[in-house]
């Protein structure tokens, strides 16, 4: 049986999240993308754990499931916390994700957190802690708690990150680095540029959505496999964290370049800079003279010790893919929230019965039956033959689907050339 999971996502109690967020829709959203396995978000804010509670029932081992619905949708008990401390002189700030096993855990662990920062501020709250204080306690809790960074390479809030991160995973969590066993690649990276940097091959590259509103859940997942009579909280874990490899069978992707932080620039004044490029001005924006936000790229490129294709031995697979909306807008011109595209979308569901069957499963002469437009973008995304203009300071990048954007019409972006 296919296990797609997406563990990191957020309620409307979390900071710039929609206000529409519910467990059920969650569900749904879940259930039309094609994901069996998802995160409940934000256990640490009192509000939203109220309505965790109020709207899940125990299923399997260490998941849950919505009551009153017969769907197959698993919860597992999931929070980001953002621990905020100083280190050697510098302030640090480090994302992290927090599985847990059950309720009553995530009291205990709540009820230690609390100490550290206001959990009812932010469903992504702050924490005055170091990362490694975070995982002594809550391995102190329970063993069966699981942390890995969160988003490990963007430039404020990530383990590795060019502005408050670490070159290593020891470096940050000190001697808890032991427990630590996954990180989470971010949008603005894949598998393919973190097998680059040989530190990390004893970590599980995660890929998750870390979503603001449901139609954003699954742009990124992990997929697994199991016999239906061995999914559990447990059996998920051990597989993460390599105990069985078989079970871990790959990761979906964004194109990296389509992520907000890939490369390096200056928003403000229309600036991208490939890593080679950035150096040239020593970091600092060509137009203001002021520090340019240095991308995933770059921050990979400096730590990076292996040449690109690198495939360490035994390294999970992955696909990239594009959320189906934006290849509905991109082959209709249309926007990705009108009504138009919106009834395009659910049309396909109800054919294709979720989103992922159509975008990596379904034969693409199947697809052509619907629309060749559609099968042509399908298959130009499957085998890689796109093109994307990349994000940079929090400006999503586009995959250029059809290869329609001139290199000289990329809007009002500037992208030096070398």
């Amino acid at each position: 049986m296919e296990v797609i999971a997406d563990f990191h996502i957020h309620s409307r109690y979390a900071m710039a999240c929609s206000k529409s967020i519910t467990i059920r829709g969650i569900d749904e959203g879940a259930r039309q993308k094609g994901i069996r396995v998802i995160g409940t978000g934000d256990f640490t804010h009192p509000l939203w754990l109220a309505e965790i509670k109020q709207a899940l029932e125990p299923a399997e081992q260490g998941l849950w499931m919505v009551k009153g619905l017969r769907t197959a949708t698993r919860f597992t008990l999931s929070t980001e916390v953002s621990t905020v401390f100083d280190h050697g002189g510098k302030a640090k700030k480090i994302h992290n994700c927090v599985l847990a096993p059950s309720l009553e855990i995530v009291d205990q662990i709540n009820s230690a957190l609390a100490k550290y920062g206001s959990l009812s501020a932010d469903g992504r709250p702050t924490l005055g802690m170091s990362a490694s204080a975070l995982v002594e306690i809550l391995h102190s809790i329970s063993p069966d708690i699981f942390v890995f960074p969160a988003h490990a390479w963007t430039p404020w809030f990530g383990v590795f990150g060019a502005f408050s991160g670490f070159d290593s995973m020891e470096e940050a969590y000190e001697d808890m680095a032991q427990h630590i066993h996954a990180f989470e690649t971010g949008l603005s990276s894949d598998p393919d540029m973190n097998w680059r940097v040989s530190k990390l091959d004893r970590y599980t590259p995660l890929s998750n959505s870390d979503p603001h509103s449901i139609p954003k859940i699954g742009r990124e997942a992990n997929v697994f496999e199991f016999e239906e009579k061995d999914l559990s909280y447990n059996s998920i874990l051990n597989a993460i964290k390599q105990k069985d490899k078989r079970h871990f069978k790959s990761t979906i992707e964004f194109y990296p370049g389509e992520g907000k932080y890939h490369y390096d620039g200056h928003r403000n004044c229309n600036i991208s800079l490939s890593p080679q490029q950035a150096k040239k001005y020593n970091g600092m924006c060509p137009v203001c003279g002021r520090r340019l936000t240095i991308g995933v790229l770059h921050r990979v490129e400096q730590l990076a010790d292996r040449p690109e294709g690198f495939v360490p031995k035994d390294a999970i697979p992955f696909v990239h893919a594009v959320p189906l909306v934006e290849v509905l807008s991109y082959i209709t011109k249309k926007g990705d929230k009108t009504l138009y595209v919106q009834n395009l979308y659910e049309r396909l569901m109800r054919k294709f019965g979720s989103e992922f069957n159509l975008t990596l499963h379904a034969q693409i002469s199947e697809i052509e039956e619907v629309d060749k437009d559609l099968a042509e973008a399908i298959s130009r995304i499957r085998t890689e033959n796109v093109s994307v203009i990349p994000g940079y300071d929090g400006l999503f990048g586009t995959v250029d689907i059809m290869r329609r954007i001139k290199e000289e019409k990329k809007g009002t972006q500037r992208s030096l050339r070398e």
